[in-house]
């Protein structure tokens, strides 16, 4: 930047000396364009009536106000790369305590909140006063979703006639894996903002004409990436279910469509254990037009309620099996959905003392932390904790929350008591 910013002050320097030397120069400059052997006058300072003293003063100040800047930036830098190196040392510090059945202290964790950019801002090259923001980059919407899927799998998802009728459809399937009540109420007041239809995705939970802002996706948000992952998971399990149901359909047009389903699964499974089961090798699927093709099972009536509990009931398994005991409330399941399974148990499985003192920092990666003004803003275990309930309380209330509450109560009744 500081090389190309002093060479263009140097055209306008000789256009200004040269500016009334004839008429063919004078009507050069007004259509901004240089006379031979001189530079152009750059477009956004043709009418900025900059003298060429002032023009040398302006970029000097902005020069020095660069270089202040650069090195308030390359200090805080530092400090802060030194406190996330630290939160990754800590973190495989405890994964390897709790591997070895150590118990874990208070000082396993970074108690000091972030470091925080109390700089200059950057300043605004004169020369270029107007620069425009690069372009947002395009998140793939659930029209993209249905058409990669018809390109990719010649698949199109049963979609429900009513949101009533996915709701129930999503409760009976919760329900008879064994989350509780308060999970799927609660993550779904959490996720789907309490009134979110079975296709609601991230960024346009309050209307269509707004930005998507990932391709998270349904009652839980699962992005293109959880569909992938949990397909190659547990789609073999998926196929299973629905061909158990298939065994009792009488020959016929139903019976014809859930058999070419299965069909597709069965690619689209084949398509998801391609690679390694990996979490960036996942991501790198996702990305595809097959792997929006599989995020679109999301909207199917027969796939779409697995696919969503299955991504709350690996969370419960993974605790489970990391010595978790009792039901995880709404908000602490929310923490494993928020930051990773693995992140989200070991900040709920603080005593509840460590809870007040330990940084939301400790269970984030650098990039996610900046994203998420939440954590930011409430940056202690047991501040993030209790806002996550308090937004829960309110988004239950609404009508799309009670309307899954009562297709959840309706699902046990028609299951009948716990054995």
């Amino acid at each position: 930047m500081g090389k190309s910013s002093k060479n263009s002050a140097v055209g306008p320097l000789v256009v200004v000396t040269l500016i009334l030397s004839s008429p063919a120069m004078l009507c050069a400059e007004s259509a901004g364009v240089a006379p031979a052997g001189q530079r152009a006058v750059p477009p956004n300072l043709a009418g900025a009536n900059l003298a060429g003293a002032d023009l040398a003063a302006t970029m000097l100040r902005y020069r020095r106000a660069l270089a202040r800047y650069n090195k308030a930036q390359q200090r805080y830098a530092a400090v802060a790369g030194a406190y996330w190196r630290r939160i990754a040392e800590k973190r495989h510090l405890r994964a390897r305590r709790r591997a070895k059945g150590e118990p874990l202290a208070l000082d396993d964790y970074v108690l000091a909140q972030p470091p925080v950019y109390a700089g200059p801002p950057k300043p605004r090259n004169p020369l270029k006063p107007h620069e425009k923001a690069p372009p947002s980059r395009y998140v793939p919407v659930v029209a993209d979703f249905l058409a990669a899927a018809r390109q990719e799998f010649h698949f199109t998802p049963r979609l429900p006639r009513s949101e009533s009728e996915f709701k129930r459809a999503y409760a009976a399937v919760a329900s008879a894996a064994g989350l509780t009540r308060n999970q799927v109420v609660r993550i779904y007041g959490f996720e789907a903002t309490g009134n979110g239809d079975y296709d609601v995705e991230a960024g346009l939970e309050y209307g269509k004409r707004g930005r998507a802002i990932t391709t998270a996706l349904g009652y839980n948000q699962l992005l293109a990436t959880n569909s992938v992952e949990i397909m190659a998971e547990h789609g073999r399990m998926f196929i299973r279910k629905l061909a158990a149901g298939a065994a009792w359909l009488p020959e016929g047009g139903t019976l014809a469509l859930l058999l070419n389903k299965i069909s597709i699964l069965r690619k689209m499974v084949d398509f998801t254990r391609s690679v390694a089961d990996d979490w960036n090798r996942h991501q790198a699927l996702a990305g595809t037009e097959k792997g929006l093709g599989v995020h679109t099972l999301n909207l199917d009536l027969d796939v779409g309620p697995l696919l969503q509990t299955q991504k709350l009931l690996d969370s419960i398994v993974f605790a489970r099996r990391k010595g978790s005991t009792g039901a995880l409330s709404g908000a602490e399941l929310e923490m494993m959905n928020l930051t990773g399974d693995g992140n989200g148990l070991d900040m709920i499985l603080l005593p509840s003392a460590w809870r007040k003192k330990v940084p939301t920092a400790n269970f984030f990666q650098r990039s996610g932390y900046r994203d998420n003004p939440v954590a930011r803003r409430h940056n202690v275990v047991a501040t993030l904790i209790a806002a996550t309930d308090a937004r829960m309380d309110e988004e239950i209330k609404k009508p799309g929350a009670r309307e899954l509450a009562a297709a959840w109560d309706a699902a046990r009744r028609d299951a009948g008591p716990l054995e």
